[in-house]
């Protein structure tokens, strides 16, 4: 599996319920100085996320599609996607630092594609 195959599976399984709750596997997941800004705009620190998630309500992984990758250096990768959860369509940003393993992701922001 190539790296940008590595992060897709990441970036998936980050937008599942079962990895979301598990705080341990999560951790292995957000780097340690991880910093997310949600699609709320509120700015979330990795322990606030781990705590947040462990008890999020279960519900229907979003669909992912539209991937692009790009090289910032020769190990960190900037990825950009869109999901849609339901009727609620938004275009997200990682950082993802491939010098660790298992991959580890150090920025995400997710950005609500308002509707027309």
């Amino acid at each position: 599996m190539n790296k940008y195959d590595a992060i897709r599976a990441a970036e998936r399984e980050l937008l599942t319920s079962s990895t979301r709750r598990d705080g341990a596997r999560l951790r292995e997941l957000l780097h340690p100085d991880f910093v997310e800004i949600g699609r709320s705009g509120r700015r979330w620190n990795r322990d606030e996320i781990v705590e947040s998630l462990a008890t999020e309500d279960e519900r229907l992984t979003p669909t992912a599609q539209h991937w692009d990758f790009i090289d910032f250096s020769s190990c960190l990768v900037l990825v950009t996607y869109r999901i849609r959860s339901g009727d609620v369509e938004s275009t997200h940003a990682s950082v993802w630092d491939t010098s660790t393993e298992p991959l580890s992701i150090r920025f995400h922001q997710g950005t609500v594609i308002p509707k027309r």
